[in-house]
């Protein structure tokens, strides 16, 4: 079965680019956070520069209580002087301050400085405070710059080296897949053979118990093809809803599988206790029918039987097929991809994966029941959704 290159490339792409992305982004935080504080450092430079240039312009004033002072003004810095109490003598800044403590404050985008003023020398003020905005937008435009041209970078090379490295495996994926539907057509064309000849055999010299075992095995062939064929399509082709006359359709299928049971003294029964229609793809309702129908039959005692009902419950359908064969040890593992109970038997372990990978896409349930010795139960439920109502 041959990979979607695409989607391959595609996913893991994204995949190594996000691990990738992750370790080489962690040295890129470092370096943001390292510019974060330097911008800060800077901050804090620039308002004790300010706030020198103030106190400069003050002890050049000195003490003239006749003369008027003009206190300094910036373009981007507020200051202001405060007495002990931090009620403001002087002050360029509105609103309250975020502390009462000498240092360097944060406030959202607000940045303040505290200094304390020698006592009694610049009009009785106890605190210079300065305050300016800080802005990080430069910062993070360059970080984010970065980061997407090292993820974008990234992405394309392991694009390129993904594709670049999944061709050869694509070609031998193709070749294998090409080895396999020519030798599913190979076994298709003399089970064919056989069944016709078996047919017309019985109808010139009548039924011979030997060709009834010939015709048996190929139809167990058939179901094995069956699955194999559908592995093989179920990712190329789109399998479309049709209404399926659910009794009619089971009844095809007891019919087909009776000479198996005949074989075996099985005697098989369907019981119908409505008319159903639903709304499903006949091919996919087939493999579950007939691959729950062959292990009842493979795993059943000579001389037992297989019922098959068709009711309703509530608004949903309830399909039971039971047998009274060997049972299930492990009832959970059934539907594992080529789990096999008894290595001895005939199969390859894929029906009832396939079977359980249907009913995980469409409305319907499963529920095993099993005993050893005593036989087993499958229930499978087609919710309303499904169901066509006359």
């Amino acid at each position: 079965m041959i990979v979607n290159e695409e989607k391959f490339v595609t996913k893991y792409s994204f995949i190594y680019t996000l691990i990738i992305s992750v370790i080489l982004l962690a040295p890129l935080y470092i370096y943001l956070d390292h510019k974060i504080k330097l911008q800060e450092i800077r901050t804090e430079m620039k308002l004790k520069e300010v706030q020198a240039q103030i106190i400069k312009a003050m002890a050049v004033f000195g003490n003239h209580p006749n003369e008027t002072f003009e206190f300094p003004k910036f373009t981007n810095y507020k200051s202001g002087l405060y007495r002990k109490d931090f009620a403001p003598i002087y002050t360029q800044i509105k609103g309250d301050l975020p502390s009462y403590m000498s240092g360097y404050h944060n406030d959202g985008n607000s940045r303040y400085l505290i200094t304390k003023l020698p006592p009694q020398r610049y009009f009785f003020a106890e605190y210079l405070v300065t305050k300016g905005n800080i802005s990080f937008s430069s910062i993070l435009l360059e970080s984010t710059l970065i980061a997407f041209g090292i993820i974008t970078l990234i992405l394309l090379l392991s694009f390129y080296f993904l594709k670049s490295f999944s061709r050869p495996f694509k070609r031998v994926n193709e070749k294998l897949d090409d080895f396999i539907k020519e030798s599913m057509h190979e076994i298709n064309t003399p089970l064919s053979i056989i069944n016709v000849n078996v047919d017309l055999f019985d109808a010139l010299y009548g039924q011979n118990k030997y060709f009834k075992r010939i015709k048996s095995a190929t139809k167990s062939l058939a179901t094995i093809y069956n699955d194999m064929d559908y592995l093989i399509k179920q990712n190329r082709i789109e399998y479309k809803n049709e209404s399926i006359n659910f009794n009619e359709f089971l009844q095809e299928r007891v019919n087909y599988f009776e000479l198996i049971c005949q074989l075996k003294d099985i005697k098989i029964s369907l019981q119908c206790n409505l008319r159903a229609k639903i709304n499903f793809n006949p091919t996919k309702l087939q493999r579950i029918v007939d691959n729950t129908l062959s292990n009842a039959i493979k795993f059943s005692n000579k001389n037992s039987k297989i019922e098959i009902t068709l009711t309703q419950k509530e608004e949903d359908i309830v399909l039971t097929i039971k047998d009274y064969g060997i049972g299930i040890k492990q009832p959970q593992k059934i539907l594992d991809k080529y789990y096999r109970e008894n290595e001895n038997m005939n199969g390859l372990g894929i029906g009832m994966n396939i079977v359980n990978a249907i009913i995980k896409e469409s409305d319907i349930s499963l529920d095993i029941k099993s005993t050893l010795s005593y036989g087993s139960e499958f229930i499978y439920t087609f919710e309303s959704p499904m169901i066509i109502k006359d």
